[in-house]
């Protein structure tokens, strides 16, 4: 097996995110809303690896403890896209043309208008705030795998065993559940897997605006949004946050990129 340093760092940086979520209480070694006003604007150093914000709050706890708020907008943003999209693929793959071409044009004028602007429209509706940021994100995502799902649909119902099983008699539902449904979600799997990463950067830009997670909340978008303001006494209050999300968002998109090219079976770099 060929060593690949790019898909070990990248499976190792994700350990840790791993790690931050499951123990942060473990890993962070202070409070991430500690107030501490006569320690705010340190630099990074031994007291304070990576510094401190304009409160004096500990910024690498505040990473750690933001880890799981982040991801956790990006797998629940993810789920509800892809849960979505499995729903109305079928429907579109296995309907009348009728129903097909209705959908069909419904999802390319969604697909029309960029995910991001989406989830703002759907916000600017609901609201802000971590769960409605979710929703929103979610709903703009849906499109993406509506349109993968209702393709394999397309293929995996015209397959032998597919026309086997009707032969057989078993019903329709019993065919879909059995036969369509598992194999039309196997390319979705590893799409969504790629696309956790697009939803953690995406949920960072609403929180960044203001229409997510709020400060005080550790949230690595939030944190962004507070750093600003300080971007020319603070520095490693962008620099933290930023490089944090994007080697998030790169180690996700490296791993997923591996899964997809092993379920292609595919080999080397």
């Amino acid at each position: 097996m060929t060593f690949r340093p790019g898909l070990t760092l990248a499976g190792f940086f994700l350990f840790l995110l791993a790690l931050a979520v499951a123990v942060p209480n473990l890993l962070a070694p202070h409070d991430p809303l500690l107030v501490d006003s006569a320690s705010s604007f340190l630099p990074p150093g031994s007291g304070h690896l990576l510094g401190t914000d304009d409160s004096g709050r500990d910024v690498l706890s505040r990473m750690i403890y933001g880890a799981r708020l982040s991801l956790t907008i990006g797998f629940a943003a993810t789920a509800i896209a892809a849960l979505g999209g499995v729903i109305i693929g079928l429907v579109a793959g296995l309907s009348h043309r009728v129903v097909e071409g209705a959908v069909m044009r419904f999802l390319d004028v969604a697909l029309a208008v960029p995910e991001l602007l989406l989830a703002l429209v759907v916000i600017t509706l609901l609201g802000g705030g971590t769960q409605n940021a979710i929703w929103a994100l979610g709903v703009g995502g849906i499109p993406y795998y509506a349109r993968l799902v209702r393709a394999q649909a397309h293929v995996v119902r015209r397959s032998t065993y597919v026309e086997a099983a009707t032969t057989l008699g078993l019903s329709r539902l019993r065919v879909v559940v059995r036969h369509v449904l598992p194999n039309s979600i196997k390319p979705l799997l590893v799409l969504a897997t790629i696309g956790v990463g697009a939803m953690i950067g995406a949920g960072a830009s609403l929180s960044f605006l203001g229409l997510g997670a709020a400060p005080p909340s550790p949230e690595w978008g939030a944190t962004l949004s507070v750093g600003r303001n300080f971007i020319d006494n603070a520095p490693w209050l962008i620099l933290v946050p930023g490089i944090t999300l994007t080697l998030t968002v790169v180690s996700i998109a490296v791993v997923g990129r591996e899964l997809r090219r092993r379920s292609e079976g595919r080999t080397g770099r």
